[in-house]
């Protein structure tokens, strides 16, 4: 599996880094672009962020709505390369991901040579539990009252992105038995097969 885990997404460095490992044109790549986590807010500049640097970058970006017709959202992400999950509230994001069935075959499609990018939220689905999310309460907030909050876990790891030094104490009073990865807006970690690194390098 290839999996890049972002605050912000494919922005500057760690956009360089990804289309490296990429080894061919991003016009030769399917990205299916889910926009769902952004859905409970009114205001959605970090989505359309998003779409503009995808689109910059030359990706050919098919956006891909959780609550359509559960088949037509598979057929999408069978036929992307690249699945791209943007950010917005993580217990809004993994209700639909539920819902819409993907949890069920997104695992067999990454062992099938197809790269997941996460954004903020996107990023902290990927984890063993998407708790994190709200353990501060200016960040997500549970309004769709997930009683179960495991995310994918398709990394052993959860992410705390847009990290700074106030948030530290937050993270250190939470005990979990999994490892937590702090990642400022400029950082992304990258998961390949077992293996991982903070891009860019500290």
């Amino acid at each position: 599996m290839k999996i890049l885990l972002t605050s912000t997404g494919l922005e500057g460095q760690i956009g360089d880094f990804f289309i490296k490992l990429l080894a061919k044109p991003t016009a030769d790549f399917n990205l299916a672009f889910i926009p769902t986590a952004a859905d409970p807010y009114q205001d959605k500049w970090f989505m359309q962020k998003d779409l503009e640097v995808l689109t910059a970058l030359g990706f050919n970006i098919n956006i891909v709505d959780l609550k359509k017709d559960p088949a037509l959202v598979k057929m999408d992400l069978v036929n992307s390369q690249i699945i791209y999950f943007g950010g917005g509230n993580t217990f809004y994001l993994l209700d639909w991901v539920r819902k819409s069935g993907v949890d069920k075959y997104l695992k067999d499609l990454l062992n099938q040579n197809h790269y997941y990018v996460g954004a903020s939220a996107g990023s902290i689905l990927a984890g063993p539990d998407i708790a994190i999310s709200g353990w501060d309460p200016s960040w997500d907030s549970n309004d769709v009252r997930l009683n179960d909050t495991t995310g994918l876990a398709i990394v052993p790891f959860a992410i705390s992105p847009h990290f700074t030094e106030k948030e530290r104490p937050v993270l250190e009073n939470h005990k979990t038995d999994y490892q937590v990865i702090p990642i400022t807006d400029n950082q992304a970690v990258y998961w390949n097969d077992g293996f991982w690194q903070i891009i860019p390098k500290p």
